[in-house]
């Protein structure tokens, strides 16, 4: 199994720290203006050229998980629909609302760019500047939802795997029921002597 996560966030690291720390093969797809040299990040490609443009990344995974910026999402969906997604699980870690000009969320656009891909939300209660600043008490809880396919159990046991409390939020859930359910986490996950003004951020259109 290979992972690719898509978008340069502090979110695409956090998990993907994660998931290679399980054994997961991942692969970070990144635009052409990303900063590969950034420390951490040129650690995380030194050795294993985890790092790859959006095409290549989504030709790699399996599972593709979205942790982008909202601004990255036009270059991104190109990228989607000029490659081959059939039959892969894609997870929309963002939180974009409803984009009132278009009437489709970032969700319903990236169904779109691939249609015959399996598209889940997960981790979106995280926000994409999430990073792990402690170690948790306890599990730190993420929704996760989509159709009632086979392949949502896999895609339970992806947050699980890293471990992380997996709540199953039926088909869809809404912008307000997500920020109603991280302002409850945000005490928890960061404490207000290590907050920012912009460590919860979820992402708007």
């Amino acid at each position: 199994m290979k992972i690719a996560i898509l978008g340069g966030t502090p979110l695409s690291k956090t998990l993907g720290k994660k998931y290679i720390e399980a054994g997961i093969n991942v692969v970070f797809g990144v635009s052409p203006e990303f900063d590969v040299e950034e420390p951490e990040w040129k650690s995380l490609n030194k050795f294993y050229h985890r790092l790859a443009p959006y095409e290549s990344a989504i030709i790699q995974g399996e599972f593709i998980l979205l942790c982008n910026e909202n601004g990255d999402l036009p270059e991104i969906w190109v990228a989607l629909k000029n490659s081959e997604t059939d039959g892969k699980i894609i997870i929309d870690c963002t939180n974009g609302a409803f984009d009132t000009k278009t009437g489709f969320s970032n969700t319903s656009l990236i169904q779109k760019a691939a249609p015959k891909a399996k598209i889940f939300r997960a981790f979106n209660n995280l926000g994409v500047d999430y990073t792990e600043l402690r170690k948790p008490e306890s599990k730190v809880k993420t929704y996760f939802c989509g159709e009632d396919v086979p392949q949502k159990l896999r895609v339970r046991r992806l947050v699980e795997i890293i471990g992380m409390e997996a709540i199953d939020a039926g088909k869809s859930y809404s912008h307000s029921q997500l920020e109603d359910f991280r302002k409850k986490l945000t005490d928890r996950v960061f404490p207000l002597n290590l907050r920012g003004n912009d460590s919860s951020k979820i992402l708007t259109a």
